[in-house]
């Protein structure tokens, strides 16, 4: 059974912008906490921001001030705008609970001239 599905990864140019998505079940959208996750090839997965039910955030040193997660509790939804990309940031990014439960695909994000 399919609970999160993301979406928004693409191709973008340096300093560029991107959306993305996460659809994810009512169940655990509203037990959970919700968090973006990245994995860079050859380097573990990392957390990149989290947001709680209640609505408040943490984010990875490496995107404050770049990157914002939110919620939207009426559609089960939970976004990642992402500013000001960097090539560093090029990774598949991940949808998940905190603590995450099974992975899915994920999406690519890829920041290059």
């Amino acid at each position: 059974q399919v609970q999160l599905v993301e979406s928004g990864g693409g191709l973008v140019q340096p300093g560029g912008s991107l959306r993305l998505s996460c659809a994810a079940s009512e169940r655990l959208f509203r037990i959970y906490n919700m968090a973006w996750y990245r994995q860079s090839p050859g380097k573990q997965r990392e957390l990149v921001a989290e947001i709680t039910t209640g609505g408040s955030t943490l984010y990875a040193d490496s995107v404050k001030g770049r990157l914002t997660i939110s919620r939207d509790n009426t559609k089960n939804t939970v976004y990642l705008q992402m500013n000001s990309l960097k090539p560093d940031d090029t990774a598949v990014y991940y949808c998940n609970t905190r603590p995450p439960r099974p992975w899915g695909q994920g999406t690519q994000v890829t920041v290059s001239s």
